[in-house]
């Protein structure tokens, strides 16, 4: 373990974007002012999360190309897309198209395993081939090969007065590099590393001993060097962490005592594995921006990253959330060693 933690160097946030179905623009619209806000404040990225037949973004990629048209500097990222409801093919094109418009400022990221509630929703999402479809790491691999220009097609050329690409168009260079796997288990962190790909790793981790006691910290820590022992780039791969962290600086006596609720409601799930596939989530961290600068550099996983996507509450107003981000980039952040890119 480093003796000191890294100075933080990418300062990120994750918001789910949530909305009243009366009333779905308004939502969209706070997810952009925050993105337009976070851009203001200096964050160095602002990424979304992904979810399917529920009022927050189905649809990251189409709210990133409207934040892309807003800003100029952040980058824009997913935490993640799951690639069992998509196919990587058009999801390529997609992706490419939107970091073309960003200026190349994209940085997607994606999980797989079968989409959620998968025996309800296959009929409609396929139809004809639910039995057949493979939703393990091979899609990851199919969009990285799309995404970084292999050939989608037996055919290039000239047919008639139409000119035909062997290749996903457009074609952004860059791309590839900026992709992104979200993962929470020991295979899914080497997997990452094999495929010179980036790692996420949020506030849940899989407790895959059979024996505890189990440590939260060391578990996320255990992927992290095993992602970098596999990756081409060794310590110099790129990790990002998003834990949930509340800095109160200039919170209202009000705003504190929701956020201190919130948390407190989560916390008994994070004292042992949770379900079948033994989740553990980590604890919220809510309080001022030392007190949060102090937790964090006694978390073993945090002190060998550099750059983070704190994730949001998911049930706060706006107003909770403009307050949050300002705290984390005039406070919290500098705490931290990080410097504001604006």
């Amino acid at each position: 373990m480093p003796s000191s933690p890294r100075p933080l160097r990418k300062l990120g946030f994750l918001t789910i974007g949530l909305f009243d179905e009366a009333d779905p623009r308004r939502g969209h619209e706070s997810t952009l002012e925050i993105i337009e806000l976070g851009e203001r404040l200096g964050f160095d990225s602002a990424w979304l999360r992904h979810r399917h037949l529920q009022y927050g973004i189905s649809s990251p990629v189409a709210v990133m190309a409207a934040a892309s048209q807003r800003t100029s500097r952040i980058e824009l990222g997913t935490a993640v897309i799951p690639l069992g409801w998509e196919n990587p093919l058009r999801l390529a094109e997609d992706l490419a198209t939107v970091d073309i418009l960003s200026g190349g400022r994209i940085n997607p990221g994606v999980s797989v395993g079968p989409p959620m509630h998968f025996d309800e929703v296959k009929g409609a999402l396929y139809p004809d081939t639910a039995d057949a479809e493979d939703f393990s790491y091979e899609r990851v691999r199919r969009l990285l090969d799309f995404v970084r220009g292999k050939p989608a097609s037996d055919f290039s050329g000239v047919q008639g007065f139409e000119v035909f690409s062997d290749r996903v168009q457009p074609h952004s260079p860059g791309l590839g590099r900026r992709l992104w796997y979200g993962g929470g288990s020991l295979s899914s962190a080497r997997w990452a590393g094999e495929h010179g790909m980036n790692f996420l790793t949020s506030s849940v981790v899989k407790a895959e001993s059979g024996e505890g006691p189990y440590d939260f910290a060391q578990i996320q820590l255990s992927h992290i060097r095993a992602f970098r022992a596999a990756h081409p780039d060794g310590a110099d791969a790129r990790v990002s962490q998003g834990l949930v962290v509340i800095p109160t600086d200039s919170a209202s006596p009000e705003q504190r005592a929701k956020y201190e609720e919130y948390a407190a409601k989560r916390t008994p799930r994070t004292t042992s594995p949770q379900g079948p596939a033994r989740l553990m989530f980590a604890p919220d961290i809510v309080g001022t921006s030392e007190e949060i600068a102090e937790r964090l550099r006694a978390h073993a996983a945090f002190r060998e990253v550099d750059e983070v996507a704190f994730a949001l509450p998911f049930t706060f107003e706006h107003e909770d959330y403009v307050q949050i981000l300002t705290d984390m980039a005039t406070k919290l952040g500098p705490t931290l060693g990080w410097r504001s890119g604006a």
